[in-house]
């Protein structure tokens, strides 16, 4: 059966409509922004994520990326003898452990940039201090260069030995979260409560995204 013009118009429309409508669909699912570069693929546009690591947690437990996988979390970097912004991040982070307690897809990791001193016992005194849920936070150590360069390279943010400052280590304030693909969404000072409350409802917000 041939068409007319009219209906051939009306199909075009409909496939047009059809189309913004996926567009804008696929715009509203991403309800936070993606940081680091990207490479524009065939298909798919490729996202900067976590690199692979193996690093062990204050109970003697390895952690990697399958921790993590299909799961969202909040990572920083700190260490247990850190007198500046150490106490008010850790203090900060008891408030996202407690909002998704009952959560299981949520977890924290938080990494230590003076692992020689930073042992499994002193990491697990520090833990409970701080309150820290088995399976819930992770407050990890391992080889110095692989957290350095997990700073640097995959958090991009900072993590350093440093002689010149008080304390012998330079590292970021910044909270990040990471979604369930390992892609950072977003990052906070760890030391403003605002900031951390604001942390808290975007975990709730990326937790709808499709």
């Amino acid at each position: 059966m041939k068409l007319n013009l009219s209906h051939k118009l009306l199909i075009i429309a409909s496939i047009l409509f059809i189309a913004a409508c996926n567009t804008n669909s696929n715009q509203k699912k991403l309800l936070l922004p993606i940081y680091g570069e990207k490479k524009i693929g065939n298909i798919d546009t490729i996202y900067h994520t976590i690199g692979e690591f193996s690093l062990t947690n204050q109970f003697g437990e390895t952690i990697t990326n399958k921790t993590v996988e299909n799961k969202i979390y909040v990572a920083d970097f700190f260490f247990a003898t850190c007198q500046s912004i150490c106490p008010a991040m850790s203090a900060n982070l008891k408030d996202v452990q407690k909002a998704f307690e009952n959560d299981d897809s949520l977890l924290i990791l938080c990494h230590t940039v003076n692992p020689l001193h930073d042992t499994v016992e002193v990491l697990n005194a520090y833990s409970v201090e701080y309150g820290a849920k088995k399976n819930k936070w992770h407050f990890l150590t391992g080889n110095k260069k692989e957290i350095y360069d997990l700073a640097k390279n995959s958090y991009l943010v900072n993590a350093l030995e440093a002689d010149g400052s008080p304390e012998g280590f330079l590292h970021s304030e910044l909270l990040l979260l990471i979604d369930k693909k390992g892609r950072i969404r977003a990052m906070y000072d760890g030391t403003d409560k605002i900031q951390v409350q604001k942390l808290i409802k975007d975990i709730n917000l990326l937790k709808k995204e499709i």
